[in-house]
């Protein structure tokens, strides 16, 4: 019997929190500088109808990858922590082995249920034939390019600087590709090719990294150990199950709105919809990145600290999260009509209006960003999905009520949809604390 494992020294959760997202933000910065050349690039070349048929095929691959994929990199954040405190590689190994096995069941799934969408449904749902087996193609390379297991190894791991430098690779190549077509004659087909040649780069860079960041984890010898890993985790399904669901609904939320602007109101429509989006997602990017440099301190200090300093934990972040929003929600409402004509030119101008109440819903789920990953690292996943279907269905409604009024109505109904889940999530969690308070008081 091995002797046990000294654990890790405790580790400072706001101070982690703000170096991880320190490198985090490093590379996105960087990514967001290259984005603002190739999106110009992008929009400017293909024009507004097939910048429109390029963001409908991307906005539907990202829906396929959400549906059919699995977010493994919080299970292995959620679980791994405590086998990673403990420098416990056979347990965390088995781990791996259970996300990368989901991760490429999740692959094969969504390539097949692409096919059975774009060669068995195409005349039913009016695809344009021209693009029917590009869209393909590029949804089966983004699926492949969108398993989380390696990144959910780097971030349990503490090393976010692997991670940025892995992630440049994407807005780095965009570039370079966009400036080649731009050259050699700009077509959706050559943009959708580079950018799934690049997504597919960095994902193979990314299982290397995570191989040799946790070679004795990532050994052979610990794939199959179900039971066991079962055993050594317990929760895991249900935790599993809630947060693929809490995904997934979070894709409609992201891509929903854009396909049923390209559905009800045309294609046209949807490239002004994208455009102006795609500002708005730069805000939600950031709750994303702030996401996932929390998670990984909130689940080490939920196991190591007592209640008092976890919520102490909670509450700072919050705060410093809902200072950003209002930020960027004033950056996005007097800097939003320039930035969209200087990248698409006078065409996209109308897309201001649209801007407006997208960032309004940014700038909620920005303030909210913490709630998530507080409810998955206390083992409340499920309270988590009960409000991320409240805003599902507030959102479905509120797209059949306004789209009358053109992308600018899917625009406030996305608002609204995020202002509930942003009052929702902030009752539980506090409701949840408050519990939690309670308990430790009790003990």
């Amino acid at each position: 019997m091995q002797p046990p494992q000294e654990p890790a020294q405790r580790r400072d959760g706001l101070s982690n929190i703000l170096r991880n997202l320190a490198w985090i933000l490093g590379g996105k910065g960087f990514g967001a500088v290259c984005s603002f050349f190739y999106l110009a690039i992008l929009a400017r070349s293909l024009g507004l109808k097939d910048f429109g048929h390029f963001s409908l095929i991307f906005g539907t691959a990202q829906a396929l990858v959400a549906v059919a994929g699995f977010q493994t990199w919080q299970t292995l954040v959620r679980f791994g922590a405590q086998p990673v405190l403990e420098n416990d590689q056979p347990r965390f190994g088995r781990l791996i082995w259970f996300c990368t096995s989901a991760d490429i069941l999740g692959a094969v799934t969504g390539c097949m249920i692409a096919a059975l969408l774009y060669f068995g449904f195409a005349e039913i749902l009016e695809l344009n034939p021209e693009f029917t087996t590009m869209g393909f193609l590029f949804a089966c390379a983004l699926m492949w390019s969108r398993l989380t297991t390696p990144s959910g190894i780097v971030r349990v791991l503490g090393r976010f600087d692997v991670g940025m430098y892995i992630e440049a690779i994407i807005p780095t190549g965009r570039l370079i590709a966009s400036g080649i077509i731009l050259w050699t004659g700009a077509s959706v087909g050559k943009f959708l090719f580079a950018w799934a040649f690049f997504d597919l780069l960095s994902a193979a860079c990314y299982w290397i990294a995570a191989s040799r960041l946790a070679p004795e984890a990532f050994h052979r010898k610990h794939f199959g150990h179900w039971q066991a890993m079962f055993a050594e985790n317990e929760g895991v399904r249900g935790f599993f199950g809630v947060t693929y669901m809490a995904t997934s609904l979070d894709a409609a939320v992201r891509q929903g709105p854009l396909l049923a602007v390209g559905l009800f109101l045309g294609t046209s429509a949807a490239g002004l919809y994208r455009l102006a989006d795609q500002l708005a997602q730069g805000v939600k990017q950031f709750a994303v990145l702030i996401a996932r440099a929390v998670l990984p301190e909130f689940a080490i200090a939920q196991m190591a600290d007592e209640s008092h300093r976890f919520e102490t934990l909670v509450r700072r972040v919050t705060r410093i999260a809902a200072l950003a929003g209002v930020v960027v929600l004033l950056a996005a409402l007097f800097l939003g009509e320039p930035l969209l004509v200087l990248i698409g030119g006078d065409d996209y101008a109308r897309g201001a209006v649209v801007l407006v109440p997208l960032a309004v819903g940014a700038a909620f789920e920005l303030a909210s960003v913490s709630y998530e990953p507080t409810l998955y690292s206390t083992g409340y996943a499920g309270h988590a999905l009960r409000v991320r279907l409240l805003a599902i269905a507030v959102l479905v409604i509120a797209i059949l009520g306004f789209v009358s009024f053109g992308p600018v109505g899917v625009g406030w109904a996305v608002a609204l949809a995020m202002s509930v889940f942003y009052f929702a999530m902030s009752v539980t969690v506090w409701m949840i604390l408050r519990q939690l308070r309670r308990k430790a008081a009790a003990a």
